[in-house]
């Protein structure tokens, strides 16, 4: 065995330097789990993902035409347009 390699068990210098290593591991880990949360959330909240204006809008447009053509009363009228309103 030559001093200053590595052997089989200790590593560098009796393997004083491994704790190092764990904890560059642990690091590396939890900035994964952070990246993967952080995506999660910037796919959740970006625009398009849920009921937008544009598509509550069109969804009252069609409410008020199907009550136009008659084919809803009054009060199924304004109980779907409470659902609907933000």
């Amino acid at each position: 065995m030559m001093w200053g390699w590595p052997n089989m068990m200790g590593g560098f210098f009796g393997g004083g330097l491994g704790w190092i290593g764990m904890i560059f591991g642990f690091i590396f880990f939890v900035a994964i789990v952070i990246g993967v949360i952080l995506l999660i959330v910037w796919l959740v909240r970006r625009p398009g993902y849920g009921v937008t204006d544009k598509t509550s809008a069109h969804s009252l447009e069609i409410l008020k035409e199907r009550y136009a053509k008659g084919e809803l009363t009054k009060e199924q009228y304004e109980i779907m347009k409470k659902e609907l309103m933000p």
